[in-house]
Order: C-alpha cells, then structure tokens, then sequence
C-alpha cells in the first residue's frame, strides 16, 4: 500500500500511580476488573475478560453461558515492559479473525511509584480505507475511557496506595 493508504495511528498516554510491576499486572491480567462488561463484540453477556499471557496468547471474552470470542491476539510479550496484539474485531465491532489492527502497549517506571503506559493502536488500513478509518475513530474516541478505567483500577489495587 503506497503513503497515501497509510491511517494516522491512534496514541494515548496515561500515567498512573503504581509500580512498574503492578501496573503491569493490572492491565494484563486485570481485565475483568476494569474492561466495561458493555463493550463486548461476542453479542452475549461478557462474565469474564482475560488475556492469556503468553506469545500467542488471546484477549477472550468469556459470555455468561461460557462462550469464548477471541478479540486479539498476542504477538509480542515482554511483560512487564511491553505486549503487541492484533486487533481482530472488524469495523461493525464483530470478531474477524483476518482483522490485523494493532495494538502496542508500552510501560515505563517513571520512579518506584509511577508507571507511564503508552497505547499505539495502528495498522488500520490493513482493514480497507472505509473500514479502517470507522474503526481508527471509533477506537480514538474510546481508548481514553477505557484507560481512565484502568487507571482508577491500577491505583485502587496498587500496594503503594496509601489511601
């Protein structure tokens, strides 16, 4: 695909209040606690969100009935500085295993106290120049909520909370 295909990547920056271990920890293995139970794409009521950690591991919905939806996949796992996933979902928010959006999630102490998390979401053309583009909005406008929720989370649960 020449230049001119090429979607402006999504970036987002929190920081939060917690070690570089725990934050970590929280955004990986915490999903359940901090992923909306709303924004599912497998259409039935989400009991559980996990991301099996491991190279090849999966983001999985878990329904209420026990239904799996896979909505990425691990490419890369560096824990507990970095993790890369595909982004399987397609622009009506159905899961599309040929879906390759991506999503870079990098974390750096910044103190024994503080971790900064840094969020690429990109590769949206390989979606197609209309589907793409829907998703890139869609997902520029949601990544802030979702890591705010995950920031509340981090800080919640973090052992250096002293409130």
């Amino acid at each position: 695909m020449n230049e001119r295909g090429v979607i402006a990547p999504v970036e987002k920056r929190v920081q939060v209040r917690a070690p570089l271990d725990h934050a970590f920890a929280v955004f990986t293995g915490g999903l359940t606690r901090w992923w909306p139970h709303t924004h599912g794409v497998g259409g039935k009521p989400i009991a559980k969100v996990l991301l099996e950690p491991k190279l090849g591991g999966r983001w999985l919905e878990i329904a209420e009935d026990g239904t799996q939806t896979v909505v990425a996949t691990v490419t890369l796992w560096e824990p507990p500085h970095r993790f890369v996933m595909l982004w399987q979902i397609n622009a009506q928010w159905k899961p599309d295993a040929a879906m390759r959006s991506e999503v870079d999630v990098r974390f750096f102490a910044e103190g024994a106290e503080t971790t900064r998390i840094e969020l690429l979401h990109h590769k949206f053309e390989t979606m197609g120049e209309e589907a793409g583009a829907s998703m890139r909005r869609d997902v520029d406008g949601g990544w802030p909520g979702l890591l705010q929720r995950y920031v509340a989370e981090a800080e919640l649960h973090s052992s250096s909370s002293s409130s």
